[in-house]
């Protein structure tokens, strides 16, 4: 019984531990001004030129950290704030989406990974639940186990992402870096921003790797019986 309360919480207390840790940050080194004097939007413009980056262009978006590079678009979005601000939180994030948009120009490999799992990873998170719901009500192993592996899919694309951030953070850092964007103590601040939004990318990860070895365990248990 301890066991499974300890799995309870670690499920309820990670996310939310993690999205504490980002909203901190963010909030935190969102109002402090950086020392370029450069809008996010300006960051990102000027990363994309100087890596001969000229088919993505830069929008704002409505909504708080709803950042994101969209690769089929070919655009780089920015929340409004990170946009038209001058924080030193803003040209992390608008350096972090950007280097999404260099892996896409390089083509590297764990980007194209996770865009060809997509549609699996879409497929597994839909029916997956379904599945597993069935095989433990009606103790039919065979519809637990088909919800497992559309589970594992899922799993999967949650593993595949966190190269692919990990490395857009460390492309930010040295661009940021090597543009001379940023000053030397402004390093610390902004890798903590980019650090923390890292957590929650860990923490739907590790959430996820327990959720499927819980149901693997079910399974297993089932067919002792």
């Amino acid at each position: 019984m301890g066991i499974w309360i300890l799995y309870i919480a670690a499920l309820l207390i990670i996310p939310i531990w993690a999205q504490v840790k980002v909203k901190k940050a963010y909030n935190k080194y969102s109002k402090v001004t950086n020392s370029s004097g450069m809008t996010g939007a300006e960051v990102a413009r000027k990363i994309l030129q100087d890596n001969g980056i000229f088919d993505v262009s830069v929008e704002p978006v409505k909504g708080q950290l709803s950042d994101h590079y969209d690769p089929r678009a070919k655009v780089v979005r920015l929340s409004e704030d990170n946009y038209y601000g001058h924080s030193v939180a803003g040209q992390a994030v608008a350096a972090h989406e950007v280097g999404h948009a260099i892996q896409d120009a390089e083509d590297y490999a764990f980007l194209r990974f996770r865009h060809a799992l997509v549609p699996v990873a879409n497929l597994g998170s839909n029916f997956s639940f379904f599945l597993i719901l069935g095989g433990i009500l009606f103790q039919a192993s065979g519809m637990l186990l088909a919800g497992i592996v559309f589970m594992a899919a899922a799993v999967l694309f949650q593993l595949v992402t966190l190269p692919v951030e990990f490395n857009a953070s460390n492309r930010a850092m040295e661009q940021i870096v090597s543009t001379g964007i940023i000053r030397n103590e402004e390093e610390r601040e902004t890798r903590k921003v980019l650090d923390a939004a890292a957590l929650t990318y860990v923490a739907a990860a590790l959430v996820a790797v327990l959720e499927l070895v819980r149901f693997v365990y079910m399974y297993f248990l089932m067919n002792e019986e």
